[in-house]
């Protein structure tokens, strides 16, 4: 572990105290989890907190783990399902943290949207809604991002179907993009391998 990591790691003990639930060391990366509930108090505190000064945010994105590595999680005590991670960078001391936290209701999550901490958040946030229905309780603007308006479902949750629920196409006759039932019979597709006599000088 780098010098810099350990200094970071220090810091974050100190300031953050019992915030911490979670702060892991690898491959040269801290990864700070911490509660829904102290989520922004956090975010405030890495930023404006001189010994950390978190003045970036460069990163934030949604996760289902839903079916993570046949249940590699199962170290986190509540185990739920959605979780919100945020990548930082601190440019005057020159280092980054991961942060991530849990959100507590797998049928309706939600965590605190950190939009008014670091204003990068706001398309970010936007886009873990649409993608892993994930609400950010405060945004000023939560609303769908990359899919149609009339868009049913996330579809980066993993219990979403590859095909999707519906489909579109324009219509000729009614002169407008139209939704219809998808047409697309599911398939697997196994690739072809075929090798020739003697390939790679084995007989």
């Amino acid at each position: 572990m780098s010098h810099s990591i350990q200094t970071l790691e220090a810091a974050l003990h100190d300031v953050l105290g019992d915030k911490i639930k979670h702060l892991n060391a690898a491959l040269g990366e801290l990864t700070l989890t911490v509660a829904a509930d102290d989520y922004l108090a956090v975010a405030h505190t890495l930023r404006d907190d001189a010994r950390l000064g978190f003045e970036q945010l460069i990163d934030l994105c949604g996760l289902d783990y839903s079916s993570y590595k046949d249940g590699a999680h199962s170290k986190f005590e509540d185990q739920p399902r959605f979780a919100v991670v945020s990548h930082l960078l601190s440019i005057s001391h020159n280092w980054r943290l991961r942060v991530r936290v849990f959100a507590p209701n797998d049928d309706m999550p939600w965590v605190a949207s950190v939009s008014d901490v670091w204003n990068s958040a706001n398309w970010f946030e936007r886009e873990a809604f649409d993608l892993f229905g994930i609400v950010f309780e405060g945004h000023n603007d939560l609303r769908r991002i990359l899919t149609d308006y009339g868009f049913v479902g996330h579809p980066f949750r993993k219990d979403f179907p590859t095909s999707g629920y519906v489909e579109m196409r324009y219509d000729a006759d009614q002169k407008r993009v139209v939704y219809q039932p998808v047409t697309i019979e599911p398939r697997e597709i196994t690739p072809r391998i075929i090798r020739e006599n003697n390939y790679g000088g084995l007989h």
